[in-house]
């Protein structure tokens, strides 16, 4: 018969997974925004590494989404001005 050790089982037992609300995970990405290291970042937060690299990836997406859309914005705008532009340029272009 096999004798388990104490320490054996205590690490079966013991693994835990944290869970970090959504304004922890922003003021971290917030950090690397700003100019920070990820490895800066976790280790003055006390996060992994590979954590904080999930965590920029599954945003990146929301950004995207919402950069399109301000440039898609843009693009109405700058349409629109072109639109009147060349009404005034056919407009004063038949009074000379």
């Amino acid at each position: 018969m096999k004798k388990t050790s104490p320490k054996s089982i205590v690490n079966k037992t013991s693994k835990t997974r944290r869970k970090y609300d959504d304004a922890f995970k922003q003021q971290a990405l917030q950090l690397i925004r700003l100019g920070q290291s990820v490895p800066t970042v976790a280790q003055t937060l006390g996060v992994g590494e590979g954590l904080l690299y999930k965590w920029k990836q599954a945003q990146r997406p929301a950004v995207q989404e919402q950069e399109l859309e301000q440039l898609r914005a843009k693009l109405k705008q700058v349409e629109t001005e072109r639109d009147i532009l060349k009404k005034a340029l056919s407009i004063f272009s038949r009074q000379t």
